[in-house]
């Protein structure tokens, strides 16, 4: 897992340098037949990397975006309507039922059908009209991590096309070295406060929210930390009864819109008893998880997953687990 996450620099180097054409003509074609609904289909790590594009999607372009339940096609044989329909698919294997069968569907359907996939081969890749190749390289570990960042990028790529944004497409192409200095960013406070952990929050809003979700899932895979993602303003809706004397919160605050309002959440749930980590740019006070800047804030979420994964991994084995070997889980989850 360490291995392959100080390899995303690199795997997203090749992304970007491949299949320029290809992102272009999606770009054009989006642009010329504008979609009349959006939607993702994903799954795990792949759901949270589709999140944060139909997020950058829906604010930056005013357009709805759905995650859909596959099980509407697949166990109650749903017949959604395709007209004018785009779809995103994401996956690393490209191989479960789930991703593969409604993407054929839509795609027979009439819709657009798009699949990011880090194999070129893959069920899924061959079911959509459009399949992008991740470029991530082989990754044997169960618990993604260059993948998603793959995907994260990937998907920021298709915004860019499609909006023709000049500045986003420069900052993608200076994102490599960024993730280069963000791998080796030092968290080792966040080992200190979590080791003993058995419950936790993470907290993110607006495009950050994909990154809490993400974080979440590793705490629960590689170091069987019960952990839970909620946007800054949803866990005050609820979820705040449960903050107790020395309760485990992690606030991902990056630049952009909601980043005030996240750094002043933290301060309230230190003062309501919360032990808060808040990773935030160093310019923040209170921030003692260093998240680094990108080319533009949009892309400052992918930078700040790339710092967390390292810290992750060294705090399985901190807490006595292998986080190459999480009990349970497969690389490969073929789901209907």
């Amino acid at each position: 897992m360490l291995d392959e996450a100080r390899e995303a620099p690199d795997a997203v180097a090749r992304l970007l340098a491949a299949d320029g054409d290809g992102y272009l003509a999606l770009g054009a074609e989006l642009r010329e037949r504008p979609p009349q609904a959006l939607l993702t289909i994903a799954r795990g790590s792949s759901d949270h990397a589709a999140h944060y594009m139909a997020y950058l999607i829906m604010a930056r372009s005013g357009r709805l975006v759905t995650s859909l339940p596959m099980s509407l096609v697949t166990l109650y044989g749903s017949r959604i309507r395709c007209d004018g329909l785009v779809s995103f698919a994401f996956s690393q294997s490209g191989q479960s039922h789930d991703l593969v069968v409604p993407t054929r569907l839509f795609r027979d359907g009439g819709a657009r059908t798009i699949a990011f996939v880090n194999d070129a081969t893959s069920p899924l890749a061959d079911a959509a009209q459009w399949a992008f190749d991740l470029h991530a390289g082989t990754e044997s570990s169960i618990a993604a991590t260059k993948s998603y960042i793959a995907q994260l990028v990937a998907g920021a790529r298709v915004v860019a096309a499609w909006q023709s944004d000049a500045a986003l497409q420069r900052a993608l192409d200076t994102l490599p070295s960024v993730l280069e200095r963000a791998t080796q960013q030092n968290w080792q406070r966040a080992l200190d406060v979590l080791v003993d952990a058995n419950r936790l929050f993470v907290i993110g809003r607006g495009l950050g929210l994909a990154l809490a979700m993400e974080a979440a899932l590793k705490f629960k895979e590689v170091c069987g930390i019960q952990a839970e993602a909620f946007s800054g303003a949803e866990v005050q809706h609820g979820p705040m009864a449960l903050v107790d004397e020395g309760y485990p919160v992690i606030v991902f605050a990056p630049r952009g819109p909601a980043h005030a309002g996240l750094v002043a959440l933290a301060a309230d749930m230190q003062r309501r008893g919360a032990r808060v980590l808040l990773a935030a740019p160093v310019t923040t006070p209170g921030s003692e998880l260093a998240l680094l800047e990108t080319g533009t804030e949009d892309l400052d979420p992918i930078a700040a997953i790339q710092s967390f994964y390292p810290m992750v991994e060294a705090l399985a084995r901190a807490r006595g687990l292998d986080p190459d070997a999480p009990r349970h889980l497969a690389k490969v989850t073929l789901t209907h």
